[in-house]
């Protein structure tokens, strides 16, 4: 049999959720405290060594349990476990958001980004026409061919210089090629008599080059012969008064030489070089389903590797494929119609802004639609409503806040467009923090 000494102090078993059982005598919390307040030395001393080494372990055992005990009882009576009730308590009303952002009204636009490639555009073949252009001549003369005949390339720029108009494009037998500006190459002999808008581009470059002693209009005349001679005198040629196919290159404007194609010391006749333009442009090839979103003359935003941005005009519009049909790929593979691309062509006006890269890959940021004059918020203002649909969190008075239903229109930027009653402009709206 179990004593009432002995019972005092056996460790309380702890039912489930942390409460104390009742002990035999009934007490549910053992009064540990007092005991230990009390010199227990005499009673000690009277006792066998086994029987002092078992109370001090039971003593041990009931300290433990009895702060475990506490612990747990603390924990309880935080969450209301012993607040008399039936242990649940009634949920807050909601603070105001933690963070807010205004509605505004504003113009919203969707964009598209699309890869683009910054460079200066596709080169072109210029081909030497001159020898041609000398068949069944003989003799050195004062073009400077050798007597038997035959031409040699003997100068050419280097790859990446800008020519300008009057200068070398390269040279035959140290005759000089030069570049004018226009848009139609010497395909005849012009001389005294001749009509036609290459007789009135010529006497524009021949102007612009300084010389004089005509008129500039559609016909070649003494004069134009004249100035003629004086400027073939210049080239090192012989002194004709005429203009023959090849006796110089036509190009829209000022050139960059993109690869040489000869060298000094061949003969003549064949690719020369290639080259592009001097500016930098963006090219694209656009997926048939974005045609809509570029013209030409359309504004486009064009982000470079740095995150910089520029602002890039649309100037040329290609087609895609044979009438929107099968076109042919950059390895000369067939494409079907779903695969055919758009070439596209961006100039860019601020140069500047383009720094040194000559050639990256960017992208290019077209406009896709806008709405004018809407109410918008950033996007993760909405709030998923139980019941579907979407509302927005609006601080309301007294600490709370109002949950107001609204509809969607266009996303864009990370922006929404919302429409409701009781959505104003400059309106408070939560957002996560």
């Amino acid at each position: 049999m179990t004593t009432r000494d002995e019972t005092e102090h056996l460790p309380a078993v702890v039912e489930p959720g942390g409460v104390p059982a009742v002990t035999q005598d009934g007490d549910r919390t053992p009064a540990v405290a007092e005991e230990a307040a009390q010199p227990a030395v005499a009673e000690e001393a009277g006792r066998p060594p086994a029987d002092r080494r078992r109370r001090r372990t039971r003593r041990t055992a009931l300290i433990v349990v009895v702060a475990i005990v506490v612990a747990a009882a603390a924990g309880l009576a935080a969450t209301g476990a012993f607040s008399g009730d039936d242990g649940s308590t009634a949920q807050a009303a909601p603070d105001r958001p933690v963070a807010t952002a205004k509605v505004q009204r504003m113009t919203l636009t969707s964009t598209e980004t699309l890869d683009g490639t910054l460079g200066h555009g596709e080169p072109t073949a210029v081909t030497n026409g001159s020898a041609s252009s000398a068949s069944g001549q003989s003799g050195q003369g004062g073009n400077g061919r050798a007597a038997d005949g035959g031409e040699f390339v003997t100068w050419v720029p280097g790859e990446g210089d800008t020519l300008g108009r009057g200068d070398a494009v390269y040279r035959v037998n140290e005759r000089e090629v030069p570049l004018l500006y226009g848009s139609i190459p010497f395909y005849r002999t012009l001389e005294p008599g001749s009509e036609g808008a290459d007789v009135r581009m010529l006497e524009r470059n021949l102007a612009e080059l300084g010389y004089d002693g005509f008129t500039v209009n559609d016909e070649y005349t003494s004069g134009t012969a004249e100035a003629v001679e004086e400027w073939q005198d210049d080239l090192n040629a012989e002194e004709t008064g005429t203009v023959r196919p090849g006796d110089a290159v036509v190009a829209p404007g000022s050139r960059r030489v993109a690869e040489l194609r000869t060298s000094p010391g061949a003969v003549a006749g064949g690719e020369v070089l290639t080259w592009t333009g001097t500016e930098r442009i963006v090219s694209m090839d656009l997926d048939p389903q974005h045609e809509d979103l570029v013209r030409e003359g359309s504004k486009a935003t064009v982000r470079l590797p740095d995150g910089g941005t520029v602002v890039g005009e649309v100037t040329d519009i290609g087609t895609a494929g044979n009438d929107g049909g099968a076109g042919t790929g950059a390895g000369g593979e067939s494409q079907g119609a779903d695969e055919a691309t758009l070439p596209v062509q961006l100039k860019i006006g601020d140069q500047k802004k383009l720094g040194r890269y000559q050639a990256a890959s960017v992208d290019v940021i077209l406009e896709a639609d806008s709405r004018k004059d809407v109410l918008a918020v950033p996007v993760n203002a909405l709030m998923a409503r139980p019941g579907g649909g979407y509302a927005l969190e609006v601080p309301a008075a007294g600490g709370s806040s109002d949950m107001v239903p609204v509809e969607l229109g266009m996303f864009a930027n990370g922006l929404v467009e919302v429409k409701g009653s009781g959505i104003k402009e400059g309106m408070d709206v939560g957002v996560p923090k």
